[in-house]
């Protein structure tokens, strides 16, 4: 089987470096890739959304299947374009239609979706431009803190938590003044929620679905969840709180009606479905829904996953998933992402690495990072995860912790307390 995946992350990473391991792998392609894809398969120079492009790459090079990474090309349609062309409708494609991506492509459409289907979320309501008063006075009448999301794609950047009325007035007004570009023409002012994060991840073929190993991200730059959001300064997999109890209550109040749902609507799903939970008092809310895996939530997960993952994707195209049995490694796995010296603010890029060839017991993966004349340097604000296996998250962080304490590039940055808050 020839295999294409698309992005250039460390989610991306680890899924080329699971798919070739699998004896079905015959050819495996990563666009763009990273330096770290590189060892997994061949990279190749495509825009993602650049479809025509990678139509003429998939036909020229016999590609049997298409792993989709991140959301922007799952939004923008790339399923249904290689549905709609007669050339490229027999090539498997893993990733929801347009329309189930809207489930993380417009934040309305999600609330919205999980009000119809009784699916357990905060109370929101939805304003734009022609309703900026309604919206003031909707936020005069809340609790403080009180949560502002953008409606569509912000790059992880489009949530905002403000600590009193009169600061999520002003930013809601901000936000509709193009905040975040177009992402923010829509703001959804949602309740704030008490409890504690954590994932779920299913893969479904739009019948049936399979749990992943659960996880939970950590997006505070410092320690002891402290300072600015961040697409994610690590991650743990499973999470000790997440009990055969509390796991049913997600299936039968989340994961089961989203799915029928996605039927009714006539959504043709067939992909990862990533579902951001609080935790409240043993009740699972839905705080997000995301269209492909999470990073750096894959770098923990996919580790964990001993089935051969290109079977559970024949599964989703043959749409017998349920016939394939997913089995999970009993280890605890941590990741601990190192950042660029400044990030997530302004930082440098360019910077050499060293210390890549250490081999502890630990997992690199790349996010971002590239060659440069015979050697791997930095290319963006996340530049690796360093994932390790343990007993415990304790024996399973230390390991991580000292194989990320010997790479070495300037200004490299790294939390040494990813999961302990669990312990």
């Amino acid at each position: 089987m020839n295999v294409l995946v698309l992005g250039s992350g460390g989610r991306e990473h680890a899924l080329a470096w699971k798919i070739a391991q699998s004896s079905k792998c015959d050819s495996l392609y990563i666009a763009p890739g990273n330096a770290g894809t590189m060892q997994c398969g061949v990279n190749v120079e495509i825009d993602l959304n650049d479809f025509r492009a990678l139509k003429n790459f998939c036909l020229d090079n016999r590609i049997h299947l298409v792993v989709v990474g991140p959301e922007d090309p799952l939004v923008n349609g790339i399923v249904d374009y290689f549905k709609d062309d007669i050339e490229l409708k027999y090539i498997p494609i893993i990733g929801p239609s347009k329309a189930g991506a809207q489930l993380e492509g417009s934040k309305d459409f999600s609330k919205n979706f999980m009000e119809k289907y009784q699916i357990p979320t905060a109370l929101y309501k939805t304003f734009d431009q022609s309703a900026i008063q309604d919206g003031l006075d909707y936020i005069g009448q809340q609790e403080a803190p009180i949560v502002l999301k953008a409606d569509g794609l912000a790059a992880g950047k489009g949530v905002l938590i403000c600590q009193s009325v009169e600061e999520a007035q002003s930013e809601f007004k901000k936000m509709l003044d193009g905040k975040f570009g177009d992402a923010s023409a829509k703001v959804v002012v949602e309740e704030f929620l008490t409890g504690i994060e954590f994932s779920i991840f299913i893969l479904t073929d739009g019948i049936s679905y399979k749990v992943l190993p659960s996880a939970k991200d950590y997006k505070r730059v410092g320690e002891g969840d402290t300072g600015l959001n961040t697409g994610g300064m690590g991650a743990v997999s499973p999470v000790p709180f997440v009990d055969d109890e509390l796991l049913s209550k997600v299936q039968e109040r989340i994961i089961d009606p989203t799915i029928e749902g996605l039927k009714s609507e006539n959504i043709d799903y067939r992909g990862f479905l990533y579902i951001g939970l609080m935790n409240v008092d043993g009740n699972p809310y839905v705080i997000e829904y995301n269209v492909r895996m999470g990073d750096p939530e894959t770098e923990v997960v996919i580790p964990r996953i001993k089935t051969d993952l290109l079977e559970l994707f024949d599964g989703i195209a043959r749409r017998n998933l349920e016939k394939v049995v997913l089995e999970e490694v009993s280890e605890t796995a941590t990741t601990v992402v190192l950042a660029s010296g400044g990030y997530p603010e302004s930082y440098e890029k360019g910077k050499k690495i060293d210390g890549l060839d250490v081999n502890k017991g630990c997992t690199i993966f790349h996010a971002g990072t590239k060659r440069n004349n015979g050697h791997i340097e930095t290319s963006g604000g996340r530049v690796l995860t360093v994932t390790a296996l343990g007993n415990n998250i304790e024996e399973a962080l230390e390991l991580s912790n000292n194989c990320a304490d010997q790479i070495s590039f300037e200004g490299k940055y790294y939390r040494k307390d990813i999961g302990l808050d669990l312990v």
